[in-house]
């Protein structure tokens, strides 16, 4: 008789390079953040739409912007098996445009106003708030040039940051002016760059698009853009206007901000009203989230000639962000009920009783294995619950239940057929 050979342990298998995992009790965390912000969206007439992962590269190259490090440097393209280019989707704006044209929504009540949420990607170099699959939730109102939008765009970004219990983060605001008066800025802004020793990337970034210069974090960069002729200052009397009216609208409404004339986004489509909130206890990474208005990108993307105004808020960096702050927007609570079963005759009643009380909206969970009292009621309290349901012996032979509140440290027997009814109505008291 031979020996079998031994197996071969395969290596254990990982996410890929930059993409984090999200587990329990991170999770709820991350889900509390989603749905906080999703919540906001809605309450100020926000509508879901549901984007596809992956779209034409053509989008992304024409809608974001060829010169920009997202389409030349960070977009994951590849050819599908009928040889076409498609792209995970970098951002959320471009796709829904896309979808708003094809669809015909900018054809009815006018602004269009969209809510989104999931992953987007980028080939970025993975560090701590920056990562190659990134979550977001971003707004989208279509269709309506007008000020008091921006405001309330903005207003609502501010709005979804302090219902997670943000406040340490700052909003920095500026104006990139329209069609009439950013010709005139670039030709002067190039005019400055090119009498600067750039290298040959940068030369050639100056021409295709001399705004991305100014974004140009490198320190010795931005020792000799000191002196650049600011887009602020270059702003038609309309831009300025519009730009003026924003900030009074946020004046009213009491939302504190900076002014940052060197302000500039990533992408091409952004126009007169720009915004970054920034977040300084995440180090370089500082940005949670921002946006702006992109007044040529429909038609830019085959429709109609309305403007827009939106924001992608990072989900990830929030919750570095909460980090930062010490602060929780989950509730820690995983069910409302746990029930605990002590036998196989109590278990045999109480896993009914559980899906009764699924049914009426409660959300209950239960000890599974056969577990002692004293572990069983260890797990209703790490699942955060308000309510254990404890049936025994002595409770099956009186028809009853034991119904311990968790909180006020009291119990009471219930009968078995009014369970239900009774949690039902204490926990919406």
């Amino acid at each position: 008789m031979t020996d079998k050979p031994a197996q071969k342990k395969l290596p254990a298998l990982k996410a890929p390079k930059g993409v984090p995992d999200y587990v329990p009790p991170v999770s709820a965390e991350f889900r509390a953040v989603k749905e906080a912000f999703a919540l906001a969206a809605h309450n100020a007439g926000y509508e879901h739409i549901e984007l596809p992962i992956f779209e034409d590269t053509a989008l992304f190259a024409r809608g974001v912007g060829e010169s920009t490090d997202v389409v030349s440097k960070e977009m994951y393209t590849f050819a599908d098996r009928g040889d076409r280019s498609v792209t995970l989707r970098p951002e959320g704006t471009a796709g829904v445009m896309r979808a708003v044209i094809e669809n015909n929504l900018d054809r009815g009540q006018l602004p269009v106003k969209l809510v989104y949420n999931g992953p987007f990607f980028r080939y970025e170099r993975p560090q701590a708030g920056r990562y190659r699959q990134l979550q977001q939730v971003g707004v989208e109102a279509i269709g309506v040039d007008d000020p008091a939008l921006d405001a309330e765009v903005i207003a609502l970004a501010d709005r979804c940051f302090r219902s997670v219990g943000l406040t340490g983060y700052r909003l920095e605001l500026t104006s990139l002016g329209d069609a009439s008066d950013r010709p005139a800025y670039r030709a002067k802004l190039q005019e400055f760059l090119r009498k600067l020793p750039l290298d040959e990337e940068t030369q050639r970034r100056a021409e295709l698009n001399p705004l991305r210069v100014l974004d140009d974090k490198r320190p010795e960069m931005q020792e000799m853009l000191v002196d650049a002729p600011l887009m602020l200052d270059h702003l038609s009397d309309q831009s300025r206007a519009h730009f003026e009216t924003v900030t009074g609208y946020l004046d009213d409404m009491g939302i504190e901000y900076v002014i940052n004339p060197r302000m500039v986004r990533g992408l091409d489509y952004y126009t007169k009203t720009c915004f970054e909130f920034v977040h300084d206890g995440l180090g370089a990474q500082s940005g949670i989230g921002g946006g702006g208005r992109y007044d040529g990108l429909m038609a830019q993307l085959g429709g109609q000639e309305l403007s827009g105004i939106g924001f992608g808020l990072g989900v990830d960096r929030t919750l570095l962000a909460l980090e930062a702050e010490a602060k929780s927007a989950a509730s820690g609570r995983r069910v409302d009920v746990y029930g605990v079963a002590m036998g196989a005759e109590a278990k045999q009643k109480m896993v009914p009783l559980v899906d009764r009380l699924r049914a009426a909206g409660v959300a209950v969970d239960m000890s599974y294995g056969d577990r002692g009292l004293k572990g069983a009621m260890k797990g209703a309290d790490r699942a955060g619950a308000l309510f254990a349901l404890v049936l025994g012996e002595s409770e099956l032979e009186q028809g009853r239940i034991a119904v311990k509140d968790l909180q006020a440290h009291e119990q009471q027997d219930v009968a078995l057929d009014s369970v239900v009814d009774y949690l039902v109505e204490r926990l919406r008291g």
